[in-house]
């Protein structure tokens, strides 16, 4: 049974409330007898990642590497649809990706991990993409909600173990989310962090089983914005506040002169990434 987590959303914490790490984080990895029937390999029909498929991914992936972003969803739509999907937390590259497949396949499934935690104004980039660009992007959601989640774990479970948090109520809820298609687009950039800087522009997800794809794997901050401006694509309002990078409302915070654009998730942890992103 899935719940709406949405009745039982989480205040923001106060400007002063620290969050302490737990002496160690557990690292989550994924049980391989599940892989046979995740992502691609579930679809009707499966796409097999032989040795053949995936060398054709690097050739495709090297070519591709002086194309436009456009140019590779286009690539990407005209080999995997209508099993190619996107998951869009609406951060700025998300957004951006969402303009450009408005144009070039509007009819592209869109989903949102609405993990019960999001800040009310990510949340608000829904309707907007919806008003403009006649999108409905879907939320999936955990299997409990906040308030469940919590008694379950006998509190916010982000406050001790972030790791297992991200797990539970996001990655489990993308396994479940990439079955059956072949391919997904991911808004990646290679200058975000050190865990993304060798992203190829397409390979296969092995944590997933699918194609990832990533269209602005190549372009900079700057390359993003300067197209939001250009074509005033809705983006988070919380970016003109200090939020480079929007996660997971108790988890994320105002970045400081100088920090690095994630900076601001999961601070006070040895922990930059969800776990999406990561093999």
């Amino acid at each position: 049974m899935v719940l709406n987590p949405q009745s039982n959303r989480v205040p923001a914490p106060s400007a002063d409330e620290t969050v302490k790490p737990a002496p160690t984080l557990q690292v989550l990895s994924d049980d391989p007898a599940s892989d046979a029937t995740r992502g691609a390999l579930a679809a009707d029909p499966p796409l097999v990642p032989t040795d053949a498929m995936l060398e054709e991914l690097a050739r495709e992936s090297q070519q591709l590497e002086s194309a436009t972003p456009q140019e590779i969803l286009r690539w990407a739509v005209d080999r995997f649809a209508p099993k190619f999907t996107m998951a869009t937390a609406f951060g700025p590259e998300g957004m951006t990706i969402i303009h450009m497949l408005a144009e070039i396949a509007p009819e592209t499934p869109i989903f949102n991990l609405e993990t019960g935690y999001q800040f009310e104004e990510t949340l608000a980039l829904r309707e907007k993409v919806k008003q403009r660009y006649g999108i409905e992007v879907e939320f999936k959601y955990p299997e409990l909600s906040v308030e469940q989640y919590e008694q379950l774990h006998g509190g916010p479970l982000y406050k001790t173990d972030p790791n297992r948090c991200c797990y539970d109520r996001k990655i489990r809820v993308l396994h479940e989310a990439a079955r059956g298609w072949h391919a997904w687009a991911s808004a990646i950039r290679r200058d975000q962090s050190p865990d993304r800087a060798k992203a190829p522009i397409v390979g296969w997800d092995r944590k997933f089983q699918l194609v990832k794809v990533s269209p602005l794997a190549n372009w900079t901050k700057k390359d993003v914005w300067g197209l939001i401006s250009k074509e005033d694509i809705p983006y988070n309002e919380l970016h003109d506040k200090g939020y480079p990078s929007v996660g997971c409302q108790p988890c994320t915070r105002v970045v400081q002169i100088g920090e690095d654009e994630r900076a601001g998730r999961w601070s006070g942890f040895q922990k930059t990434e969800c776990g999406l992103h990561t093999s």
